[in-house]
């Protein structure tokens, strides 16, 4: 069997757990996690906005 592999973005709007429900729902189980920072420019500054959070997810997948 071959395992596909998806990134899912948590959105601003929803929880992580409800991301999490929506990956099992497409089937795919939570198998790992990175946050990445948002800048936006202020004054010529970049100031953090919000963190980005990305899990990554594997489905079994049958050939």
């Amino acid at each position: 069997m071959k395992q596909e592999t998806k990134w899912f973005e948590v959105q601003e709007n929803e929880s992580i757990s409800e991301c999490m429900d929506k990956m099992t729902s497409q089937g795919f189980q939570v198998v790992g996690r990175k946050e990445v920072p948002l800048f936006e420019e202020v004054n010529g500054q970049p100031v953090p906005v919000r963190q980005m959070i990305q899990l990554k997810g594997i489905k079994e997948v049958k050939k």
